[in-house]
């Protein structure tokens, strides 16, 4: 195995019920590359993002994180492993309500456990480079959708993973907010040697990336 990929998936395969959606996927990822996945609905991408950020299980093939095969960690053990490894940024932010934007982006941290002052130290470094700083003790409700979405990534950067999966980041925003995220996609990856795979419909957020990888039915073309 090769020390120079953070993640790499062979002959991954996927089938929901007589469909099949993934049919023999191979790829490897480099520490701090942006690496989009892009096709049209249907065609596996998301799947293929759950299975490389372990919230799914191929039906075949393996996948490696830092030459660990994660297919053999039990529930536990996985749920572990995407604590300390793995940060997701999804299109619809998932904040709770009922806590600041600061606590939101604090609670990967406490599971891991971190003292609340600790995590909120860690923090909010986090969300003077994400341009939160006058946003933190306010509740999602008084954010736009901008800035919970940067809220979310502070949420998935908060443990230092060494890979943010994101689905349809900016999927949810308009123009200007999209483009200001994927600014900062970029700034994350040059400040922190953050590496990101992102499955899109954003044809400017596919052009920014270091790779973009095209999926139709199931397979890379």
């Amino acid at each position: 195995m090769d020390n120079a990929f953070l993640i790499r998936a062979e002959q991954v395969k996927k089938c929901y019920g007589n469909l099949e959606v993934l049919k023999g996927i191979d790829l490897e990822i480099k520490p701090s590359e942006i690496v989009c996945i892009t096709g049209e609905s249907g065609a596996g991408k998301s799947t293929l993002l759950h299975i490389l950020g372990t919230l799914d299980k191929p039906d075949h093939g393996e996948v490696y994180y830092k030459n660990e095969r994660v297919s053999s960690l039990n529930k536990k053990q996985l749920a572990t492993f995407r604590n300390q490894n793995l940060g997701f940024v999804f299109q619809f932010h998932q904040l709770l309500p009922e806590f600041s934007a600061l606590e939101n982006a604090c609670m990967p941290a406490w599971i891991a456990g971190l003292s609340k002052k600790e995590a909120k130290e860690k923090a909010k470094p986090l969300f003077a480079m994400l341009g939160l700083e006058d946003r933190m003790h306010h509740k999602p409700n008084e954010l736009s959708g901008g800035e919970q979405q940067r809220v979310s990534v502070a949420r998935a950067l908060i443990n230092s993973p060494g890979v943010i999966m994101a689905d349809e980041p900016s999927g949810n925003l308009d123009s200007k907010n999209a483009k200001a995220l994927h600014e900062h996609f970029l700034k994350l990856r040059d400040q922190l040697g953050q590496t990101f795979v992102i499955v899109t419909h954003n044809a400017e957020l596919a052009a920014l990336a270091d790779r973009n990888l095209h999926m139709v039915d199931g397979v890379f073309k």
